[in-house]
């Protein structure tokens, strides 16, 4: 293995790199985007009792606030409970908006090096041809091993480049599409909070 890496030039070590910090928000991403973490079980029902029992307090509403991605939208309404419907609405909207950032920590990373690793590798295989084309300008043809060298380069990192990306490229839109339906959920379930607030939903 050693010596695969070696022998794909330079340009392999920026895409050994790219492939551990791919790896990492991989790993990052589905240890914060589970859905228990996101939107725990029962907690509008919770809140909704809550509520019934008026024990809503600013104590309870900031202990919601810190509890998860949810509780922080859920929050963000029933702060404005005194307000009308739409006002609440808007700022579970607002709020909203900045979790779906958070959710989307370090997803324009993976996305970048799922579309530079190509380029990568692409770039490594120009620069083994040269070295190729370089070695057949001096020497000529005549000793294989060579020129073998430069054409294991070339292959080695275009290889090294697909195998960062493909998977990088997949786990991007897996995590993007994730997001949004936890973004969609979470306001769904504080909208209906909301309505059933005012009377407008059972």
């Amino acid at each position: 293995m050693l010596e695969l890496v070696k022998s794909g030039g330079v340009l392999i070590w920026p895409l050994l790199l790219c492939s551990v910090i791919s790896l990492a928000i991989i790993c990052e991403r589905f240890w914060s985007l589970q859905r228990k973490r996101i939107i725990p079980a029962n907690m509008v029902k919770f809140v909704w009792e809550w509520h019934k029992k008026k024990s809503l307090d600013a104590q309870r509403l900031d202990m919601l606030k810190k509890s998860s991605p949810l509780g922080r939208v859920l929050a963000a309404g029933l702060s404005n409970m005194g307000q009308s419907r739409e006002i609440m609405k808007e700022s579970i909207e607002e709020v909203g908006r900045h979790v779906a950032h958070d959710l989307e920590r370090y997803l324009n990373t993976l996305g970048t090096i799922a579309s530079i690793s190509p380029l990568l590798g692409l770039l490594g295989t120009v620069v083994g041809m040269i070295k190729v084309f370089a070695v057949i300008t001096t020497q000529g043809v005549g000793d294989p091993a060579v020129l073998a060298a430069g054409i294991s380069e070339a292959l080695i990192t275009t290889a090294v480049g697909l195998t960062v990306a493909i998977p990088s490229l997949m786990f991007y839109r897996y995590f993007r599409g994730r997001v949004d339906e936890l973004v969609v959920t979470m306001e769904q379930e504080a909208i209906k909070l909301v309505e059933v607030m005012h009377r407008e939903r059972k």
